[in-house]
């Protein structure tokens, strides 16, 4: 399998080099050649999770340097469970878990994906690395746990400054040594460009050599395929019907994962896209013209999107926009209905959730009450307890910590102001790199 750039320019390259290098050279996002086509026989009923992950990436990594390797590298980034539970509301309702990792989010999944990846890439290499991540609240915790203390990684996260939850951006500054954090001053579209331009600087990489860990790394989209497969075979197994996904989404990269696994083929039925306030993608599927926009600060803050990076993807996946709309459809869900959500959810059925999960169940509850008594899974993405100082003023009670958040959560943070402008991160990466430039002689 061949990758290419979404924007058609340059040259086909191997997956190692496009998880490599992140973002191609054109400043597209990397897609494969094709979308495999699989079966349901193809999948071992009972399989685990990582078993599962390493039948589906098999044809995505064929014929490259890393495929006698794909099965290792699912069983030590897939080590916590992500289940189905159903939900006693309704038979037909569940909750696709994926908060069960090391920072409480499904980011998780693939975060440490990539990092067992690079690691393996990356083990003969002297000049270090550096991870530049974009987050909005989970993806950065997520990369800083996958990559700490990872020899030769030097990983930098960006993150729009009081825009992301207290314990959140306790997450980001609590690691230290190779994984600094960076509060810019701005939106979570300012960190996001800034991390594009600096990847789309050849004269910037000479010096500091850069890769990327955002969803627009294939590194990090093909394992969070897995969960999906994964909950769609187990639901066909005992049911034989498709299991439908509401997908909280803002970058579009935890849906275009669903996306994909439907479009292989798999028994995975409707997708729903729940969206905040921030309506690009809600727009465009009631029919607008695809239009970023600045994002707005919504409760569901990690979804605070303007300018969803993975929309190349979507539009590569599917050219025609008409079938495109036809294919998903898009909510949005204001801060006012998502608190209702997570109230009423708690009062009537003993059930709490983060703010994200809550617009995917807000979503859902539309649904139902105009008669849809379909198979549906809601995406839980995060734990509520990463989101006290909404969730707990709203169910009246304190949310249990993970035990590995506590963890987190005890040791001290620290991170650096940085203006939102292209030119303060590459200052910044350059004086980083300055010790390990070899200068002429």
């Amino acid at each position: 399998m061949r990758y290419h750039s979404t924007r058609g320019v340059g040259p086909s390259v191997s997956l190692s080099e496009a998880i490599a290098a992140g973002l191609a050279a054109d400043g597209g996002l990397y897609v494969p050649d094709h979308l495999p086509t699989l079966s349901v026989e193809d999948f071992r009923p009972g399989s685990s999770l990582a078993e599962t992950a390493a039948t589906l990436l098999a044809p995505f990594f064929a014929g490259d340097g890393l495929a006698a390797a794909l099965p290792a590298l699912c069983a030590e980034a897939l080590t916590f469970p992500t289940p189905l539970r159903p939900l006693p509301e309704h038979p037909n309702t569940s909750v696709l878990e994926l908060f069960h990792g090391p920072t409480a989010a499904f980011k998780d999944v693939g975060a440490r994906f990539l990092a067992a990846c690079l690691r393996r890439m990356r083990s003969d290499a002297t000049t270090p690395l550096t991870i530049l991540v974009a987050t909005s609240g989970d993806t950065g915790a997520a990369v800083g746990a996958a990559f700490h203390r990872q020899p030769g990684i030097e990983v930098a996260i960006l993150y729009p400054d009081g825009r992301v939850s207290p314990r959140q951006a306790h997450q980001l500054g609590c690691f230290g040594e190779n994984v600094q954090a960076l509060r810019v001053q701005g939106r979570f579209d300012d960190c996001q460009r800034m991390v594009k331009a600096a990847l789309n600087d050849a004269g910037l990489q000479v010096q500091s050599p850069l890769s990327s860990a955002n969803s627009i790394s294939l590194g990090r989209l093909l394992p969070q395929m897995s969960y999906y497969a994964h909950a769609a075979l187990a639901w066909w197994q005992k049911h034989r019907v498709a299991l439908n996904f509401v997908v909280p989404t803002g970058n579009l990269g935890n849906a275009l994962a669903a996306v994909w696994v439907r479009a292989m083929g798999l028994p995975l039925g409707e997708i729903r896209l729940a969206c905040n306030a921030n309506e690009t993608l809600p727009d465009f599927f009631a029919g607008h013209d695809y239009t970023p926009r600045q994002a707005v600060a919504t409760l569901a803050n990690a979804m605070d999107v303007g300018a969803p990076s993975n929309f190349e993807r979507l539009r590569w996946t599917y050219p025609d926009a008409d079938e495109l709309r036809q294919s998903l459809h898009a909510q949005s869900v204001d801060d006012r209905t998502i608190a209702a959500t997570i109230s009423s959810h708690a009062r009537e059925h003993g059930e709490v959730f983060c703010p994200h999960t809550a617009t995917a169940m807000h979503v859902l509850d539309r649904l139902r009450a105009a008669g849809d008594n379909a198979p549906w899974a809601v995406v839980a993405t995060a734990h509520p307890a990463k989101f006290e100082s909404v969730v707990e003023p709203l169910i009246g009670r304190p949310v249990e910590v993970p035990p590995a958040l506590a963890e987190m959560l005890r040791r001290s943070a620290s991170a650096q102001a940085m203006a939102a402008e292209d030119q303060a991160l590459q200052r910044w990466l350059l004086e980083r790199a300055a010790p390990h430039v070899m200068l002429p002689s």
